[in-house]
């Protein structure tokens, strides 16, 4: 499957948008579920993974810096090339 123009641009704003919220956002807190589900695919213990809580453990997650830059990085170049490409025909 070969993709145009639109879409190498949708993508590559949304590559963009995601590091930029990666960028803006210093951790994100997982819910007891999602905590589960991690210790369960990782073979890790769940109540060792995070910040305990009245609802049970909940993962922290804090990126680093690197994957912010190097998203929006990624979603720009891919914004650029569909610039660059031939408009749709029709």
């Amino acid at each position: 499957m070969d993709l145009n123009r639109n879409q190498f641009f949708f993508i590559g704003l949304l590559v963009f948008l995601i590091g930029f919220q990666v960028r803006y956002v210093s951790a994100y807190v997982l819910n007891p579920q999602a905590t589960q589900f991690l210790a369960d695919r990782t073979g890790q213990s769940a109540g060792m993974t995070g910040m305990f809580t009245a609802g049970g453990a909940r993962k922290v997650i804090q990126p680093p810096e690197w994957v912010s830059w190097c998203l929006m990085s990624v979603g720009a170049v891919l914004c650029l090339h569909a610039l660059a490409m031939p408009k749709p025909s029709g």
